[in-house]
């Protein structure tokens, strides 16, 4: 009897001490004019899946394209967050990588989503972070891709606008920042922008991220600025030529550390990554290096 208790207490002691190794699960979130079915969103995917060894999976908001265009990023949010919460593959956890407008609602899912499983590591790929200062063009001859562009050239922080049209809710215009904190529906309350309103679940939120990997391409023409993938931005003002650009570390977003930002940065799970290229144009062995690792097994 002695020698079976002994037995046990050696096996529970062996077990305790055992490294075990999970499998976390990841989702992919694409950006504008893209969908999951379309040939980029469904191979990407499947190379992180065969690169880390990682199950995942492109959630897709709506019908796709469209609805990428011409549904608020406040509705998105709502539609992964239910999403994410009844795939039981993500139950005890995920990691996120998301591409151009994807990480918006991204952020979106890790700040405002009530009662998911935790995001571990997030890995954006030319998120427009502290938002966009030129109004983007959808510029095509599709029926839906004709109301967002008349949209585009209507006022940009009306209601109407705003309510219709994705892209509104992170135009940032350096000019006209009075308006923007006034009537811009989305980024000024996922970045805690307004004072007096600033949340401080969104921030701890946010600052449980194990890592967070921020990825700008130096030939980004589609972000503008580019560094906004880096949470910079232009200084606010009127400047009758291009006003002055801050790096992330020299915003009030980060200084305040208004969404975690900055205790994330200290603490150091923030990668600054700057890749060669236009907009997502990421070879395969940056994938590896600096996307691949974050998708990985983890140990528990």
């Amino acid at each position: 009897m002695g020698k079976k208790r002994f037995s046990i207490a050696v096996a529970v002691t062996f077990l305790s001490l055992v490294h075990i190794v999970v499998s976390i699960p990841f989702i992919m979130l694409h950006g504008i004019s893209a969908e999951c079915s379309d040939h980029t969103n469904s191979n990407f995917p499947r190379l992180l899946s065969n690169l880390s060894g990682s199950r995942g999976f492109c959630v897709e908001i709506g019908n796709g394209k469209s609805d990428s265009w011409l549904m608020p990023l406040t509705k998105q949010v709502e539609i992964v967050c239910d999403k994410v919460k009844q795939m039981k593959e993500l139950r005890l956890g995920y990691n996120i990588v998301a591409r151009s407008q994807g990480n918006l609602v991204a952020r979106g899912l890790i700040e405002f989503c009530d009662d998911g499983p935790p995001v571990y590591n997030y890995v954006s790929l030319a998120g427009p972070h502290a938002g966009e200062s030129s109004v983007p063009f959808c510029g095509c001859d599709i029926e839906w891709c004709d109301i967002a562009d008349n949209l585009m050239k209507k006022s940009i922080y009306s209601d109407f606008v705003q309510d219709h049209l994705a892209p509104s809710g992170y135009i940032k215009i350096p000019t006209d920042i009075p308006e923007y904190m006034k009537s811009s529906k989305y980024l000024p309350k996922l970045n805690n922008e307004i004072p007096n309103e600033r949340n401080s679940t969104y921030k701890e939120r946010f600052a449980r991220l194990k890592n967070l990997v921020l990825i700008m391409f130096q030939n980004d023409t589609v972000i503008v600025p580019k560094e906004s993938s880096w949470f910079g931005f232009y200084q606010d003002g009127n400047y009758t030529s291009q006003p002055p650009l801050l790096s992330a570390q020299q915003t009030k977003l980060y200084t305040e550390d208004w969404i975690g930002l900055k205790t994330l940065d200290v603490a150091g799970k923030v990668k600054f990554v700057s890749l060669p290229g236009g907009h997502l144009q990421i070879a395969t062995t940056d994938v590896i290096k600096y996307v691949v690792p974050y998708l990985q097994n983890q140990p528990s």
